[in-house]
């Protein structure tokens, strides 16, 4: 496997090492393509066909699979597959309910039918303003509910489940103001390092200078993933953070809450549809249609470009992986080996 840049080097080089990296794995998944292990379909699919038709995303780049999963499973890291489905039914705190002119929101991560209170009396006048929805704004996800959302999903060009999630709640603007919950750190001197001698990328900060652990995010050595905050800690055995830094994970919350474990690690990998290539891939979580996990800002296969600045960090973007500056991939690469817990809250 491909080490991390040196930060003892002094330099940064970060466009060296994305070459250095690439190198390493075209001519592996060059030779995959021809005999059609990545998948380049420009439609979207079902979430099953999605998973039935992608590479192993470790065979496609020739690296293997560090856990010995044994896995067919696609990286979920571009893919837009629309996985209201897979978000759970968790009410955000009452401060995470307000959108930012005030307006009401779902209240949740995502609601569907049985949900009851004011988030679905949001979302019933929501439809009901749309023309969806002719029924009594009485606060339960009833039938005609169920009925209401799927006609304004079709309508939507948005998949079709009957459960409002992220992206159906930000479509009719009932969705909590996500900018609100993400903290931002000064960019830190250039050249700074953290407690491990790697250097912090602008979006990144160390010990007292990170922002606190989130609340019930577990103890001794691990890493924490705050989807609300866009953010990740790595923290010591005795507590200490070692490195917080920003990143642009999931634009459907899929990522569930709970206790994972580091499972699978490829230095390079590549995204469902064959796109994209994901550097640095760290996976500690499987779904039914994929893997999802942590990994630098990914490149466009056809010219190595990124899928995204250093400015968007800190905004959900994915289709289910978190995606990192390299600097903090680099350090995530050599903090995070097979078995290390990673909390999500």
């Amino acid at each position: 496997m491909l080490a991390p840049a040196d930060p003892r080097h002094g330099t940064t080089d970060t466009e060296r090492r994305r070459r250095i990296v690439l190198g390493v794995a075209v001519a592996a998944v060059l030779g995959a393509a021809a005999v059609g292990a990545v998948v380049t379909a420009e439609s979207r699919s079902e979430p099953a066909e999605l998973a039935a038709a992608a590479p192993d995303p470790d065979d496609a780049a020739g690296t293997g699979d560090a856990a010995g999963t044994g896995d067919d499973l696609p990286d979920l890291a571009v893919a837009d597959p629309a996985q209201n489905e897979q978000e759970p039914a968790e009410a955000l705190a009452a401060d995470e309910q307000e959108r930012a002119d005030g307006g009401c929101t779902i209240g949740a991560l995502s609601i569907r039918r049985g949900s009851e209170g004011d988030g679905v009396r949001c979302l019933q006048q929501s439809l009901a303003d749309g023309g969806w929805y002719d029924g009594p704004i009485h606060g339960q996800f009833d039938d005609p509910t169920v009925m209401a959302v799927t006609q304004f999903q079709e309508e939507s060009g948005l998949y079709v489940d009957g459960v409002v999630g992220r992206e159906s709640a930000i479509e009719l603007e009932i969705w909590p103001d996500e900018e609100s919950l993400v903290v931002h750190t000064p960019p830190p001197p250039e050249g700074a390092m953290d407690s491990m001698g790697y250097l912090l990328s602008p979006v990144a900060s160390v010990g007292d200078d990170a922002p606190p652990l989130p609340d019930g995010s577990g103890e001794g050595r691990r890493v924490v993933y705050d989807r609300a905050g866009q953010r990740v800690w790595a923290v010591a055995d005795d507590g200490r953070i070692i490195r917080s830094w920003l990143v642009s994970g999931s634009k459907y919350s899929n990522e569930m809450p709970g206790t994972h474990e580091v499972y699978s690690r490829s230095d390079m990998s590549t995204a469902w549809n064959g796109k994209a290539w994901l550097p640095n891939m760290i996976r500690y979580q499987r779904t039914e249609i994929g893997h999802i996990g942590f990994h630098a800002i990914p490149l466009h296969v056809s010219d190595n470009s990124v899928y995204q600045t250093t400015d968007e960090l800190g905004t959900r973007l994915s289709g289910g992986c978190q995606r990192q500056h390299d600097l903090d991939a680099a350090f995530l690469w050599a903090f995070a080996d097979v078995g290390t817990t990673v909390v999500v809250t």
